[in-house]
């Protein structure tokens, strides 16, 4: 027997609520969870600096943002960097910490570390689909032979409702640039089309060849 107009009604009404409360919920649950993490860790390196009787929740935090302006700071320091690319290469010999921590960080400074018009956003033709996703380099001389062909392009291509994606060389010519910023292309992705991006004003179409990948100093 067909569900009743009012059941109808009911329902539609609650998942209305559920979609709209339900990502609410997550970004609070998920922002919480991580300011309780800071609070633990850097609680515990306040309460040796202070007797205990005078810790307050909310001390850690603090000290978070402190530390993290403080190296933003120093990170402007020559010798600073210096012993920081030291302490990094120490960090990188350690064959499990090498492969986490050296995948964190190129997720993380994936789009910080370029500049426009790198990263543009573009469509890729694949076997007769279309997926969206972000140029990562076109030179290719300080990798081993093999990776890519000549007049090949890597393309990043996140995956939608979670973090992660593929790496694919494939020929300029499967390309087509995309007036997009990077943020609308990648909020567009993660929600599978659902989110509506427009173009950015300050994006620009690519003229010419794609710019070359350039690592960090």
């Amino acid at each position: 027997m067909a569900p009743s107009p009012v059941r109808r009604t009911i329902g539609r009404i609650f998942i209305t609520g559920l979609l709209t409360v339900l990502p609410i919920v997550i970004t609070v649950y998920f922002t919480l969870w991580v300011l309780g993490v800071l609070e633990k860790f850097f609680g515990k390196q306040v309460m040796w600096l202070i007797p205990d009787e005078w810790y307050r929740t909310g001390m850690g935090i603090a000290m978070a943002v402190v530390v993290v302006f403080l190296v933003g700071l120093l990170m402007s320091d020559l010798l600073f960097r210096r012993a920081f690319r030291w302490a990094e290469r120490a960090l990188l010999t350690v064959p499990l910490v090498r492969s986490v921590y050296a995948a964190l960080r190129d997720l993380l400074g994936l789009f910080q570390q370029h500049k426009e018009p790198a990263l543009q956003v573009v469509a890729v033709d694949l076997g007769g689909a279309r997926l969206l996703g972000f140029v990562t380099r076109s030179e290719f001389a300080d990798l081993p032979a093999g990776i890519a062909r000549e007049g090949d392009v890597a393309v990043y291509l996140p995956m939608s409702y979670q973090i992660g994606g593929y790496t694919v060389m494939v020929p300029k010519s499967a390309i087509t640039p995309v007036q997009m910023s990077r943020e609308d292309a990648m909020k567009w992705i993660l929600t599978a089309g659902l989110k509506t991006a427009g173009a950015s004003p300050d994006t620009r179409p690519v003229e010419g060849p794609v710019p070359a990948h350039t690592r960090p100093s």
